[in-house]
This record gives C-alpha cells, structure tokens and sequence, in this order.
C-alpha cells in the first residue's frame, strides 16, 4: 500500500507554493494567498510566520486601503536580503548581477569577452565582478547559489558545456570553474542563455500567463528556449532548442558547428553581415550599424535586412507549425531583426504558417529586455529555495 505525504511533507511543499508565488507575484495579501492557493487563513498565517522567522519574507500593513475594517496584512519577499548570484556568458561580454528574490536585480556589472576566452579564463573575471558587488551588499545579505546563462548545448546533469559553436567552447566545466573562483559554499547551476530567458519571461515577463511559448535568442547564433504546456522543454540531455542548427538551404554557407545552410547562417551575425557587404566587421554593434543604414536608406543593408527578415519569419512558420505556441519572443539580436524587418517576418509567415496554428500567436519582444538571461539564470538559483525554503536557509 501506498503511504501518502506526511504532515512535514505537506507543510515543506505548502511553504514552497507560498513561497514561489510571492517570489512571482511580489507583494500578496494574505487573503490573496488563501485564495491563490486554496488553503485557510490559519494555515496561511503560519506559513508566512515560518518564512518570516526563517527571513525570507516580511508581513507589514499595506500602504494604503480603500475598504473599510482590517485590512489583510501583506506579505513581502526579502529582495535585498536574500539574494542569488547571475551571469551570462555571451559572445562579446560577460555579465554578473546579484539578483534579489523576487526578481530585482539589485547590482549588476559587464565586462568586454574576448572571443576565445575560455571557461577558466571567463571564471575569475566574473569571480572579480562578484567581489566588487559584495562591497556594497548588506552585511545580513544571504546567497542562497548561483545561476549561469551560456550561449551552448548545456549538459543537463552537471552543466557541462558540450558544445559553444560561437564561443568556440567544447566540454568547458563552467560551473566547477566558477563555483572555485567564488570560493562560497553555494550550488552554480548552468543553462542555455535562450532556454533560461524563456524561462524568464514565462514567469515574469511577456509570457507571463501562457503556457506555450517560444523565445527565439541570437548572438552570432541563434537559440530557442520552448515552453510547451507550462513546462521547459529541454530534451533528453537537455540540448533542445538548437533551432539555429535546421537546415534551410542545402549546400549552404558553411556553419560553425560544421554544417552547411543552417538557419543562423542566413539571419545570425554572419549572414547578415555578408549580405550587406561587411564580412569584415563582427560584433552586435556592426549588426546594429547595418539596422541603421538600412533605415537611412543604404540599399544594400535594406536588401541584407530584408533578406534576413524573410528567412527568419520562414523559420518562425516552421516552429510555429511544430509547436503551436501561443507566443514567439524575439530576444537578443533577434530582437534588433524583428524590430528591422517586422513587415517581411509577419508575411513570410503568413504565407507558409497553417491557418490554425496561426490563429492565436503573437509576436513580441523581451518585457524584460537585456535582463531576461540574468533574471532566468537567477530562477535557476532560486529553484532550490522555491523547493524546500527551509531547508536551504
């Protein structure tokens, strides 16, 4: 016979539903939580007095009340005090922030990646950017780990990265590297930087309230976090989403994982340079050159984006027709191609999505901007807590 939960085990996963949905939600009245997560007021009440004592939560009088009687008091997460570590390692830059639970990013600082760093070398840099940021934090500050975002096919199991074609990383311990260099007792977890940032706007961003998304992440390559069913769709080892690896044109441009004709070699860094007649230049910034002149009239880069704008909305029809979401998220330099050649995706896709997948989808750009990596790294963090909030403290 099956035994059921026992009380310790209710109150643990009761104190994580409460806890989470005031990390998600911000501040929440009490009443709001009795009825968000069914449970009585009493219960409620001695919840949140367990989080509070443990100092992750704060209850307080709300500010200001329009009704008449007792006002439910409001509970509060401890943003400043309770905290996780975030970076993501992406082909220009590196970025560290120090993100508070809730979702503030409370510091942050970035620094110029080389391309060619490699992991050991990465690691102590973002160690660097980390000590700097403790200078500031509050002597009580709690870091309950850290998160990593990295453009690459990350090892589900450990956070090994197996492959980083536009970092050129093949089975760079990340995690181990920079878990020495911090030299704290915390746990670093790693995460494919589109698969986070999906992760990201799905609980407090754009997608916040749908439940199948797709967000589409580019550097010099291009990724995909995917939601399907309120749920990460990561693949068996944790490598899907490496959408910019489809094969679009056969014989193609030849691509940095060794292929030839992927979709990122047509509407990536390297694509769109090439077709605006500057292979020479690399970088985000020789891509936004190019939105630019386009946008003043250089016909060449209207062509290059034009052209990159029509193979991008091809790609999204695909995906669109394989996973029907709700939503596709333009992130990174994605974002930037949208915005350019929103008129040529929204046809491409017109023309080649099918009529019933197409009924409900839309398409938006990050609510959380550059943020959503450093956000959804820091979720990776703050999973553990969610889990077992006391446990953890």
């Amino acid at each position: 016979m099956r035994v059921g939960p026992s009380q310790d085990e209710i109150r643990r996963q009761n104190l994580g539903a409460l806890l989470r949905y005031v990390h998600v939600h911000g501040a929440t009245t009490r009443a709001e939580l009795t009825t968000a997560l069914g449970l009585n007021r009493s219960t409620i009440g001695a919840l949140t007095a367990d989080l509070a004592a443990a100092g992750l939560v704060t209850e307080g009088a709300p500010k200001e009340t329009g009704r008449a009687g007792r006002p439910s008091l409001v509970v509060r997460p401890e943003s400043d005090r309770v905290f996780a570590y975030a970076y993501s390692i992406e082909v220009d830059r590196l970025r560290a922030a120090r993100v508070g639970l809730g979702g503030a990013v409370l510091d942050r600082r970035e620094l110029d990646r080389p391309r060619g760093l490699t992991a050991a070398e990465a690691a102590p840099l973002l160690a660097g950017a980390v000590k700097e940021m403790r200078q500031a934090m509050p002597e009580d500050a709690v870091c309950v780990g850290a998160g990593v975002a990295v453009c690459g096919m990350v090892r589900r199991d450990d956070g090994l990265v197996r492959l980083g074609p536009t970092t050129g990383w093949v089975d760079e311990p990340i995690g181990t590297a920079l878990g020495t260099e911090l030299g704290v007792d915390v746990p670093v977890t790693v995460g494919n930087v589109a698969d986070v940032a999906a992760f990201a706007e799905h609980a407090r961003g754009a997608a916040a309230g749908c439940d199948n998304v797709i967000y589409l992440y580019g550097d010099v390559g291009v990724g995909a976090g995917i939601i399907a069913a309120g749920r990460r769709l990561t693949g068996h080892g944790g490598y899907s989403g490496e959408v910019g690896h489809m094969v679009v044109v056969r014989d193609g441009a030849r691509c940095e994982c060794g292929n030839r004709g992927c979709w990122e070699t047509e509407i990536g860094e390297h694509g769109l340079l090439r077709a605006a007649g500057r292979s020479d230049a690399r970088g985000r910034e020789a891509m936004l050159a190019v939105f630019d002149a386009a946008d003043r009239g250089d016909a060449q880069a209207q062509i290059a984006v034009r052209q990159a704008g029509d193979w991008l909305g091809f790609g999204v029809a695909n995906l669109v027709n394989i996973f029907n979401p709700e939503m596709v998220i333009f992130g990174g330099t994605m974002r930037d191609l949208y915005l350019a050649a929103a008129a040529q995706v929204r046809s491409r896709l017109n023309s080649n999505g099918l009529p019933a997948c197409l009924e409900h989808v839309r398409l938006r750009t990050p609510k959380l901007g550059e943020d959503a990596p450093l956000v959804g790294a820091a979720e990776l963090a703050f999973d553990r807590l969610l889990a077992d909030p006391l446990d953890v403290n």
